[in-house]
């Protein structure tokens, strides 16, 4: 029996809506998404002590493949790997394993991707630094690499990631969308992408979009937090909890909705200052303004970022 590759890629960038995409995508019956949505197979991540269970990756050929063992007569099937955009090999990776594979990269502001990124990694424990301290160490570290380092200021250099795969695939196979144009009109948006995939448009009429996929939300307790991050709690939970009731588990009874922080104003500067030439360029490489990828440097300028940001302890001082 031949063996069934993926031949739809969500490359990233990474909480750029991957995974709204991946949860809308699987409900429409001529796609197919393994239960695993980030198996981060042509990545080949091999991370780092500290990050080995917030950075899990399929690595084994034959492991990956049978992700796929149940998509026979789907006419898209997806691999959902927001790893794959930054990697500077992928794109090629791809290209050579499944050469005429479609390609979605989804954009978004590159400040508020970092803050949300950091935010995440915070929540879930495995940052304890201000976003601020952990921007300028991460970008200070010698070695990088998803699972490596946090890449909270790399993963937002997009137009050489762009590059990459209209070089490879060309633009014909290549959908980008920007998350906040995504956010606003979620079903014209799916439509345009049925169009790219050739699939029947009229399941994205039905597709349940109400629910909010990687919402902002907050770990109820510090004491909480320190559990969820712990390399106790994720070795048993590894073992113990099968992935989609441990994600239960998590989402319902360690986390609460809350308000996002204001972003530290030296950080959102430095990143603006960096990402200034950087989102020009990808305006360049798409042909088109995209005043999507400043939004919140507009809310800078007009002092509605925040009149103050909270400090740090004050994230950390619920109760225990």
């Amino acid at each position: 029996m031949p063996e069934i590759w993926p031949n739809f890629f969500v490359v990233g960038a990474a909480k750029a809506g991957t995974t709204s995409i991946y949860a809308y995508l699987s409900q429409h019956p001529q796609v197919f998404f393994p239960a695993i949505k980030e198996p981060h197979y042509f990545a080949q991540v091999r991370p780092a002590r500290e990050l080995r269970y917030s950075a899990e990756a399929i690595t084994d050929r034959g492991a990956y493949l049978r992700l796929f063992r149940h998509a026979r007569g789907y006419k898209v099937i997806g691999d959902a790997s927001p790893s794959y955009l930054w990697h500077p090999e992928v794109a090629y990776r791809i290209k050579r394993t499944v050469p005429h594979a479609r390609i979605l990269i989804l954009l978004r502001d590159p400040i508020d991707r970092a803050f949300s990124h950091y935010l995440m990694d915070y929540r879930e424990g495995v940052q304890d630094e201000p976003f601020y301290a952990a921007l300028r160490r991460d970008m200070s570290r010698a070695l990088k690499g998803w699972g490596v380092s946090y890449l909270y200021y790399e993963l937002g250099l997009y137009s050489a990631q762009i590059y990459r795969y209209l070089d490879a695939f060309g633009p014909d196979r290549v959908h980008i969308m920007v998350f906040e144009e995504f956010r606003r009109n979620v079903r014209g948006a799916l439509k345009e992408l049925a169009a790219f995939l050739d699939i029947d448009p009229e399941p994205m009429d039905w597709i349940d979009i109400n629910k909010a996929h990687n919402a902002y939300a907050v770990v109820r307790s510090e004491r909480l937090r320190k559990i969820a991050g712990s390399d106790l709690a994720r070795a048993l939970g590894k073992v113990l909890v099968p992935r989609r009731m441990g994600k239960y588990i998590y989402e319902h009874f360690f986390l609460r909705p809350g308000h996002k922080p204001a972003m530290d104003p030296r950080a959102h500067d430095l990143l603006q200052s960096l990402y200034a030439d950087e989102v020009a360029q990808v305006e360049k490489v798409l042909g088109r303004n995209v005043p999507e990828l400043r939004m919140s440097w507009h809310s800078r300028e007009d002092g509605n970022i925040g009149d103050r940001p909270r400090h740090f302890e004050d994230l950390t001082s619920a109760p225990g």
